[in-house]
């Protein structure tokens, strides 16, 4: 675990300063902060929009008497993409936009209920009771 968070926080910023470079080469600094400040500002503005419809249809679930536990993970994978949104670059910023969009959230929950039941299924994840 420890040599993969490793990996995470120093291959991402790697990434991240290569494409800085490379997109600030090719049309300039202060075209590549603006770019990199509308998609920043525009995936705010997504992430608070989907975080408001999710928070409503949490509501909903639970007024119904329901739990809303596929409107959680929205949430969680909400929150995930604003928090990336948030860090500088390009990269990042592709994934954050990736969770925020409805149809490619769609997508990734999909993976991640195959990723969780192959998990539980193979004895790789266990749920223990206090």
């Amino acid at each position: 675990m420890f040599l993969r968070l490793f990996l995470l926080f120093t291959i991402v910023p790697i990434i991240e300063v290569w494409l800085l470079i490379k997109v600030g080469r090719v049309i300039g600094a202060l075209p590549t902060v603006a770019i990199l400040l509308a998609i920043s500002m525009a995936g705010a503005w997504l992430a608070r929009s989907q975080g408001f419809r999710t928070i409503v249809a949490i509501r909903d679930e639970l007024a119904a008497g329901r739990l809303p536990a596929a409107h959680f993970l929205d949430g969680a994978l909400i929150l995930a993409g604003g928090i990336l949104l948030l860090t500088p670059g390009f990269f990042t910023d592709l994934i954050g936009l990736f969770f925020l969009i409805p149809a490619t959230r769609r997508l990734l929950k999909r993976w991640l209920r195959i990723w969780l039941e192959q998990r539980l299924l193979g004895g790789k994840f266990v749920i223990r009771r206090r």
